[in-house]
């Protein structure tokens, strides 16, 4: 069995106010994109997980997709399985490959081996694996608040647009976007972006990581700059970052014009 776990890029981010637990509570849209891995299940006589495409460093134990295998085995005693991953989603992106990778890898042992889960319990599993993942069951369009892990639909349909991501070779951690990000209550609700034209998006929906990121590595601004430049009706980064996301009605043909070859570009 062979699945295409798809990256997501994050249409405004808003820190709203710091937990008691240290986390912070957001604000963002989740939409998902065509960018996409391969993941393939076939079952064998020793459990083992592969990878191909992009290096992913640390025990193959520790990758998300093998860790999901192994909260389905617990509890259902599933038979060893091989599961190959081509890796296509960079890393740190702000694209949630990792989450989706362990998202698609729950809905497939579910499909496989019949366990009949529904889509709130395969969610209940994701949520253990990680805060966003469980957006990947269901990999609709969707309002996340909380840690980014309370989830309400959205009527947001970017179907008609091309959506450009590009990569610089600068991977963002999440404690970096945090500096210098100071909490507080949004001008603009995102839940509101179904009423909302995408002309008035610019001035209008804000990713607060933005700040802090393109401080430390002016390329990413840049990158964003380049986008509207070359025609994008809409552009941020994605997340925490390092990604960047250019919507746009129609791709210009010649964005290696503009785009450094060294930069990783998606369609």
């Amino acid at each position: 069995m062979i699945s295409f776990p798809n990256a997501k890029i994050n249409i405004g981010l808003n820190v709203v106010s710091k937990r008691e637990d240290g986390y912070h509570n957001l604000e963002t849209i989740f939409y998902p994109v065509k960018l996409a891995d391969a993941l393939e299940l076939v079952e064998s006589k020793q459990t083992g997980f592969t990878a191909s495409g992009i290096e992913i460093d640390g025990n193959p134990e520790n990758n998300l997709v093998y860790k999901a295998y192994e909260l389905l085995q617990h509890d259902f005693k599933l038979p060893p399985v091989k599961l190959h991953l081509h890796k296509i989603i960079p890393f740190g992106a702000g694209l949630g490959g990792g989450s989706s990778n362990a998202a698609f890898a729950l809905k497939m042992l579910n499909e496989y081996f019949k366990l009949k889960l529904s889509s709130t319990k395969l969610k209940l599993y994701a949520a253990k694996i990680g805060a966003d993942c469980p957006f990947f069951i269901e990999n609709k369009p969707t309002f996340a608040t909380g840690i980014g892990d309370q989830f309400q639909p959205v009527n947001l349909d970017l179907s008609e647009y091309e959506i450009l991501i590009v990569k610089p070779n600068i991977s963002v951690s999440t404690p970096e976007a945090y500096q210098n990000v100071i909490p507080a209550k949004p001008k603009f609700n995102l839940k509101d972006i179904e009423n909302l034209p995408i002309e008035k998006w610019r001035d209008t929906i804000k990713n607060d990581f933005e700040k802090s990121v393109f401080e430390k590595y002016p390329e990413i601004k840049n990158l964003k700059q380049t986008l509207y430049k070359i025609g994008a009706v809409y552009a941020s980064m994605s997340g925490s970052g390092s990604a960047v996301f250019g919507i746009f009605r129609h791709l210009p043909v010649d964005t290696d014009k503009f785009i450094p070859k060294s930069i990783y570009t998606y369609r």
